[in-house]
């Protein structure tokens, strides 16, 4: 709507006229009725042309509606286009093209404003479609566009983007909501199939046909039927569906009677149709039948933001499945950002399953991701405990593979060591302990000629650990 106020009367009839004239909802207001037709405009898109005043103030009447665009008419309101809402000036004789284009400026100022200022707009909720990027709200928007409408829409993207999510919500905000959704994957259906599987067969109308049945455009009357990866249909099929699209109407596979299609379709390729055209692949004509809306699906690469937000809601479905989850630390998160996903959206679910099977209700950071997901250096934490842990963990394992549930004789190098069997007189368990860890180091230190890091490798401490032990037991090369 289109709220013209301005004193000059005839001035403003004449752009009442031309506006009326192009098509567009126009309404003549005075200043005394100004306030009330404009709180009631606020709830939908609206844009205001000011002129002349008598009462009000045009810089504080602009300023008290910040969501409403402005056009201001005259030379005279020419400093008032510093105010943010003044979108511009149209200055007489009106010429048409500035017009219309300042009217599409004054729709971008409403269609673009701060989501603060949108509670007046009823708000659309999409279903799985997760994200704030701008990539992602155009997609929103096409949606909403498109879904008041019966068009065909083409879907278009890289394999795992999600285009049957964008699909659905077509579907959900459309008046065909209540009807049935119904996917089809054209390329998961062998080529003799496919036909029965869309049109549905008669008895008898192929060998195993021994009954009636529906097909998926008459599964899907009433509603939406989603056909993915349309561009692995074979060229036969292409032909009987143009057909459908262009007569709304098809016979089951041995039949003779007319059924009409009362189907919204669908289609979704991560293909690129128009060289499959060149190439005779995929019929030209099909092509701009399904391409009347076209929407391209973002890579994950290209919205790599909403990364955070995908998680989020990634692992509540997990948790919903398994009842376990896991969290990312932000230097894990930042690192995942810079992965190239060629897997897309499918591959970063793929990836969170996996983390919470690896981790479940843990923190991963980088190092506990796969190799390839590690873009940010980072050294992992190694945690030093107290010498008594060390001791009592060494103690543990050399006594727990000394005993068998088997009568053997000892191994050979086990018996000359003389650690298999208790002296009658007993021993000092700490100093043999001692004197078992120093021989053990020794032996390490000379095989390695002092190489400190390829002794505490062999030994399975950290090397910073078997540098406190030379420390303590004075071991150093003489």
């Amino acid at each position: 709507m289109i709220l013209i106020l301005d004193n000059n009367n005839n001035r403003a009839i004449g752009l009442n006229a031309s506006l009326g004239f192009i098509g567009e909802a126009v309404q003549l207001l005075s200043e005394d009725c100004f306030e009330q037709e404009c709180k009631k405009y606020q709830q939908q898109e609206c844009m205001i042309i000011l002129g002349a005043l008598q009462s009000l103030d045009h810089e504080s009447l602009i300023k008290r509606y910040p969501t409403l665009p402005f056009l201001l008419i005259g030379e005279t309101l020419k400093p008032l286009l510093s105010i943010a809402n003044v979108v511009g000036l149209i200055c007489e004789p009106f010429n048409h093209e500035v017009t219309t284009q300042l009217l599409h400026d004054c729709q971008q100022y409403q269609r673009m404003l701060p989501n603060e200022h949108k509670h007046s707009k009823p708000h659309k909720t999409f279903d799985g479609l997760v994200g704030e990027t701008e990539a992602v709200k155009d997609v929103r928007f096409l949606i909403e566009q498109v879904a008041k409408t019966d068009a065909n829409v083409l879907i278009l993207g890289e394999s795992g983007t999600g285009k049957e999510v964008v699909a659905r919500n077509v579907h959900l905000l459309s008046k065909r909501i209540n009807g049935p959704f119904v996917p089809v994957n054209c390329g998961a259906i062998p080529a003799e199939l496919l036909e029965s599987e869309l049109f549905g067969h008669e008895k008898g109308a192929f060998t195993g046909a021994i009954s009636a049945r529906k097909g998926r455009f008459e599964l899907a009357q009433g509603g939406t039927l989603f056909l993915d990866e349309i561009g692995d249909m074979p060229l036969q099929m292409q032909v009987k569906l143009l057909r459908v699209l262009q007569e709304r109407s098809y016979e089951r596979v041995g039949g003779t009677k007319a059924i009409q299609a009362d189907v919204r379709v669908i289609a979704a390729t991560h293909r690129n149709l128009e060289t499959m055209i060149e190439e005779g692949s995929f019929r030209e004509d099909l092509y701009y039948r399904l391409n009347v809306f076209p929407i391209e699906n973002p890579s994950l690469s290209e919205r790599a933001d909403d990364i955070p937000l995908l998680l989020k809601e990634l692992m509540r479905r997990v948790n919903d499945q398994t009842g376990s989850t896991a969290k990312f630390t932000e230097r894990a998160v930042e690192s995942l950002k810079e992965h190239a996903w060629p897997g897309n959206i499918r591959e970063l679910a793929n990836l969170v399953e996996r983390m919470v099977i690896m981790f479940p209700d843990k923190v991963v950071d980088i190092p506990d991701l796969p190799n390839k997901y590690r873009y940010i250096e980072v050294e992992a934490y190694e945690p030093e405990y107290p010498e008594e842990l060390m001791e009592k963990d060494a103690f543990n394992d050399i006594f727990s593979t000394g005993f068998s549930d088997y009568e053997s004789e000892p191994d050979a190098e086990f018996s000359q060591t003389g650690s298999g069997l208790l002296p009658d007189d007993g021993i000092e368990l700490k100093d043999y302990l001692a004197e078992l860890e120093i021989s053990l180091i020794t032996q390490a230190l000379e095989r390695y000629d002092y190489v400190v890091a390829r002794a505490a490798e062999i030994l399975g401490v950290r090397r910073t650990t078997l540098v406190e032990k030379m420390k303590k037991y004075n071991l150093s090369r003489d």
